[in-house]
């Protein structure tokens, strides 16, 4: 039987609330234990003068036998009637949660253990919430030692009320919640007389209602590039394909360095016959039809469903570095085979498992949940994992020790593929004989992009509209582009979700530098809040861009509130509103910062007045 049809579960749990031992009888009373297995663990727990000791089954560590606590995940195979399966035993005790995460990111369903006498505990929720985190949806819960309680139905309501009220605040409903007591065998694989009163499932029951994963081959072709190997005159493509399908002639789409090329050959070794097709779980050698540039990270997919392509994402963190994290701290991330340098842009808001209540923080604590948001240096291929969890995934890594896991979410951000995708051809550039100089000379003040940028009822469309009136009065060439005289035409069939309004400062910053190389002063009030999309205008006319941000808090600015849109914002009527529920990226060196909540529109507008004077003057030597 293959793998994929191999059902793989977690079980974790609270430190001491029984896990190992209900890994051990469920291989015992499913007959998967090898021949001599059993009378082995009964000698091992003669010789240390102690009772039948299930968890030896697990506990492979002389450091576990000797601490009672599972360190490491192991995982053993087992079947029922219904199917085979892989069950990972993750430890449970705070200091091990590294291991815990990673062996539940492998899971496809998970049981999750509480000890009946204790109830809930604090470590029961964090294992409850790194489920939620991982994507892992079908849980059941197992309540333990029911031979403590006396086997008693009212314990038992008690201890099942209070989990499932956690978890169905994180969006997780429990399958089933099962009373059992591993040590006598109780509920595992037959019913129990001393619990008459329950009529749901055995645990092995609940596993066998659980269901395989959809098959990963009907998502999008994900292929990241593990290595590229030359043989003879072939350079083969190497890697695992993640989701989708591949075959002989597909076109792929290579990002984020966006090349294409046909897949010519899939190489196999000892077969008869060359494949011609591959699918999801399979790990594959390519030749392609073009010598293009691909290496290791790379993401191979089909073009007409491409990865996300950026420099920026938000995540949802779980930190295990002994050091807390912080704004600006920087990482390696490693998301599928690709290894990147990130920091951290800010840290949005800490979680507290427990109560699942959320706070603005400046630090995330060892074993911390946190929503912070990811800047890297480079454009990262990735998928939002509500998406593709296995492109939506990563850790963080310091010192070679990894100290965060995560998944990738982008609300509020732009995919930016689109403004890094040139997809005209066969264009000549057309220089004007005059040139921008020239018209400097003849209209005798040098021209500029004033981008000004800041929180809507910042002041950027006042402080903007009275510049050009000042700067007219002076004879010079200005003019202003804000929303109301691009949206009403040349971006008229543009909305506001990111990858709009990413796109509407792209031809804004195009129509500005054309402006500008006019001989123009071009003033552009716009929130314009992705610190990417400013920098591409810039890189449209680096000597001529100037970014001067309009400087107001988001109190200030919501008090203010000009057209009403914070308080709709607010009522949900506006969706992906800068500063409520989409970000504003401040810019982090700005030409100019002209602070509107501390000082007069007459003051603002005096330091626009004088920035003007020095930087575009011909006599001043200006930029």
């Amino acid at each position: 039987m293959s793998e994929s049809q191999h059902l793989k579960i977690t079980i974790v749990g609270h430190v001491d609330h029984g896990k190992s031992t209900l890994v051990g009888r469920l291989i015992y009373e499913t007959g998967s234990l090898p021949d001599g297995k059993f009378e082995a663990i009964r000698a091992m727990s003669e010789r240390r003068g102690m009772p039948f000791e299930w968890a030896f089954l697990m506990d492979a560590l002389q450091a576990e036998r000797d601490q009672g606590i599972t360190i490491d995940t192991t995982q053993i195979r087992f079947r029922t009637a219904l199917r085979p399966y892989v069950i990972i035993d993750a430890p449970g005790h705070k200091e091990f949660l590294k291991n815990m995460v990673t062996g539940a990111a492998a899971s496809d369903a998970a049981l999750l253990l509480i000890d009946a006498r204790e109830g809930v505990q604090e470590q029961s929720r964090r294992h409850g919430y790194i489920l939620h985190l991982l994507g892992i949806r079908q849980v059941a819960v197992v309540v333990n030692k029911m031979d403590l309680v006396d086997y008693g139905e009212a314990r038992f309501a008690e201890v099942a009320s209070n989990v499932t009220a956690y978890l169905a605040c994180i969006g997780v409903t429990p399958a089933e919640i099962v009373p059992v007591s591993a040590q006598a065998g109780d509920m595992i694989a037959t019913r129990s007389a001393r619990m008459g009163w329950y009529r749901g499932p055995t645990v092995i029951e609940a596993l066998d209602r659980f269901t395989l994963p959809a098959d990963a081959s009907d998502q999008p072709l994900r292929f990241p590039v593990q290595d590229v190997y030359k043989f003879d005159e072939r350079r083969i493509v190497a890697g695992r394909i993640e989701s989708g399908q591949l075959r002989v002639g597909d076109r792929l789409l290579f990002s984020p360095v966006n090349k294409t090329a046909r897949i010519a050959s899939i190489e196999a070794w000892s077969v008869p016959n060359q494949p011609t097709e591959a699918t999801a779980g399979q790990s594959v050698g390519i030749t392609l039809d073009e010598h293009i540039f691909v290496e290791r990270g790379q993401i191979a997919s089909h073009a007409d469903h491409p990865p996300i392509e950026t420099n920026v994402f938000r995540a949802h963190l779980f930190w295990l570095g002994r050091k807390p994290l912080v704004a600006g701290s920087r990482y390696k991330l490693k998301i599928a085979t690709a290894e990147h340098q990130v920091e951290v842009q800010s840290i949005d808001r800490s979680i507290d498992v427990t109560d699942l209540s959320t706070k603005p923080a400046d630090r995330v604590e060892r074993n911390g949940v946190a929503e912070i948001t990811l800047r890297a240096r480079g454009t990262v291929a990735l998928d939002e994992f509500r998406r593709n969890q296995r492109t939506g995934r990563f850790v963080l890594v310091e010192d070679f020790d990894i100290v965060g896991g995560g998944i990738v979410g982008m609300e509020g951000y732009p995919d930016q593929r689109h403004g890094l995708t040139v997809k005209s051809t066969n264009i000549k550039s057309v220089e004007s004989l005059v040139t921008t100089e020239a018209r400097w000379q003849a209209n005798g003040h040098r021209s500029a992009i004033l981008w000004l940028t800041g929180l809507s009822g910042a002041g950027k469309t006042t402080l903007a509209q009275e510049l050009e009136r000042q700067l007219f009065r002076k004879g010079m060439h200005v003019y202003v582009l804000d929303g109301d005289n691009i949206r009403h035409g040349l971006s008229a069939d543009l909305g506001f979700a990111p990858e709009d309004r990413a796109e509407n400062i792209r031809r804004v910053g195009e129509v500005a530098a054309l402006f500008a190389r006019a001989g123009v002063i071009v003033i552009t009030a716009f929130i314009s809040p992705y610190r990417a999309d400013r920098d591409r205008v810039r890189a449209i006319a680096p000597d001529l861009f100037h970014e001067i941000h309009v400087k107001a808090d988001l109190a200030e600015c919501e008090r203010r509130d000009p057209k009403g849109l914070y308080k709709k914002a607010r009522a949900g009527q506006i969706a992906d509103f800068t500063g409520i529920s989409a970000p504003y990226e401040a810019p982090e060196k700005p030409e100019l910062v002209v602070n509107t909540g501390t000082q007069s529109i007459e003051a603002s507008l005096a330091a626009l007045l004088d920035y003007v004077g020095r930087k575009l003057a011909l006599e001043s030597g200006g930029r």
